[in-house]
């Protein structure tokens, strides 16, 4: 009876295993919008010109417009490296996503993320077996930072990293080689093995020799107390404090598409004082 059990089982599973090795990646799906093109970009000494950067304008997350720009950057010009960590699902889970500063105030996100088709929704399920391509996307902070603290209701975290020079300019180039060999050669995203964080993992840990594997790169919402722990934040302050000013979700909310968003987001709100609600006493 176990023979037979056993045959029938793997008269199953192995049509099912030959489905699952002809499942091949594609750059060529009927795509949602805010993924629909392949980021490029070329390196000529410190230029980098990327193309099809990301600036949509939200007023929901269905009701938006379309922008699409290319644009050059000088890392001669790098002045920093932000994390930004938008929680979506509960404390454990949040979406990685990395900003980078220029001298001349522009700030430029790269985001690894699902490449869903035009009727699909994220799953984690899906994220295991296949459904979704990986996509690199390049956006400006008021498209990619203010949909998800506004129009999603994620609340969104930005978090100074400290990178030395080189390394962040190693790190931008990093990522505009792995958008050009996905624009060459399409990979499907996983949910542990090629996600938001990992991929970003990948990146950093040649340029931070010794950088260990750890359970909060699958847990992503733990990331400030791995960076804390290995001197990637401002280990000055307590963590608790950093926590505290990177929130910007409400900045990021009520900026919306505005020019200086990323001048906002990064402006104090200023501190509540409460002898200012005391009524004056009348002499």
């Amino acid at each position: 009876m176990a023979r037979w059990t056993f045959a029938a089982l793997a008269l199953l599973l192995i049509p099912l295993a030959v489905w699952w090795l002809s499942l091949e990646p594609s750059n060529d799906r009927d795509w949602a919008d805010d993924v629909s093109r392949t980021l490029r970009g070329s390196v000529h000494g410190s230029l980098v010109t990327l193309h099809d950067i990301r600036d949509f304008d939200w007023r929901s997350d269905t009701d938006y417009t379309a922008r699409w720009h290319d644009g050059t950057y000088d890392l001669d010009t790098l002045t920093s490296v932000d994390m930004a960590l938008s929680y979506w699902m509960g404390p454990a889970i949040a979406h990685t996503l990395v900003s980078f500063g220029f001298a001349d105030g522009r700030h430029l996100v790269f985001s690894v993320e699902i490449r869903r088709e035009r009727d699909e929704a994220f799953s984690t399920l899906g994220g295991f077996i296949k459904q979704f391509e990986l996509a690199i996307v390049a956006a400006e902070e008021r498209d990619i930072l203010h949909v998800r603290a506004g129009p999603r209701g994620e609340q969104v975290f930005l978090y100074p990293v400290r990178l030395p020079v080189p390394a962040m300019r190693a790190l931008f180039l990093s990522y505009v080689e792995r958008a050009n060999q996905l624009a060459d050669e399409p990979r499907f995203y996983h949910t542990l093995t090629a996600n938001c964080t990992t991929l970003v993992y990948d990146m950093v840990r040649p340029l931070v020799p010794g950088l260990p594997l750890d359970i909060r790169l699958i847990l992503s919402g733990y990331l400030p107390e791995y960076l804390y722990k290995h001197h990637g934040l401002d280990t000055s302050l307590p963590l608790d404090t950093l926590r505290a000013r990177a929130d910007i979700t409400r900045r990021a909310a009520q900026a919306g598409p505005a020019l200086e968003f990323s001048q906002r987001i990064r402006t104090p709100e200023p501190r509540h004082d409460p002898t200012r609600d005391t009524p004056a006493q009348s002499s």
